[in-house]
C-alpha cells in the first residue's frame, strides 16, 4: 500500500472475508494483500491472517484480525454516494441481505458491525437545497425513511 493515511477496521477475526465482500460489492474497490501473524498474539496463532490490505471505493483500509476486544460502532461510517434508486438498491441489499441489519435515513451495517450510509446524490443536495422549505420537507421525508427513496425525496423537494 502506498498511502501515507489509511482506515484501521479491527474484526474479531473475519477481516479476509469482510474485504473480499467490499471487493466484490463496491466499485474501486480490490484485496491487495493478506498477511500471517509472524508469530502468536493474543487473539491469535502464528500464519493464522492478521491483517488484510484493501482499497473501498477507492480508499486504502487495513483489516486487523484483533479479536473481541473492541465493536464497530455509528461514530464510524462509510457514505457511499450513489447515482439512481437501482444503485442504492443494489448496495443496501447487498449489505442487509448478507447478514447485516437496515437503520434509519440511508444507515445500515454490515454483518461485521461496520456502519454505511448508502446516500442518493438526490439526498445529499436536497438538504442543502438553498429554497430552505424544500431541503426541510427532503429533509423530513428522509427522516422517516430507512432505505432512502429517491422517487419521495424528489416528491418532497417539488412539494
Amino acid at each position: 500500500m502506498t498511502a501515507k493515511n489509511s482506515i484501521c477496521l479491527w474484526y474479531d477475526k473475519d477481516a479476509e472475508e469482510a474485504a473480499n465482500f467490499y471487493a466484490a460489492t463496491f466499485p474501486d474497490s480490490r484485496v491487495l494483500a493478506v498477511h500471517p501473524a509472524p508469530g502468536d498474539y493474543p487473539s491469535g496463532k502464528q500464519g493464522e491472517v492478521i491483517t488484510v490490505e484493501f482499497v473501498v471505493m477507492g480508499i486504502p483500509c487495513v483489516g486487523l484480525n484483533g479479536g473481541p476486544t473492541f465493536r464497530h460502532s455509528e461514530a464510524f461510517s462509510f457514505q457511499v454516494r450513489t447515482e439512481d434508486q437501482a444503485e442504492t438498491d443494489r448496495l443496501w441489499h447487498a449489505i442487509v441481505g448478507n447478514g447485516g441489519q437496515e437503520s434509519q435515513c440511508g444507515w445500515c451495517k454490515d454483518k461485521w458491525g461496520v456502519s454505511w450510509q448508502i446516500t442518493p446524490r438526490v439526498l445529499l443536495e436536497a438538504i442543502v437545497n438553498p429554497d430552505t422549505a424544500a431541503a426541510k420537507r427532503a429533509f423530513a421525508a428522509m427522516m422517516t425513511m430507512g432505505k432512502i427513496d429517491v422517487a419521495q425525496i424528489e416528491a418532497a423537494l417539488r412539494g
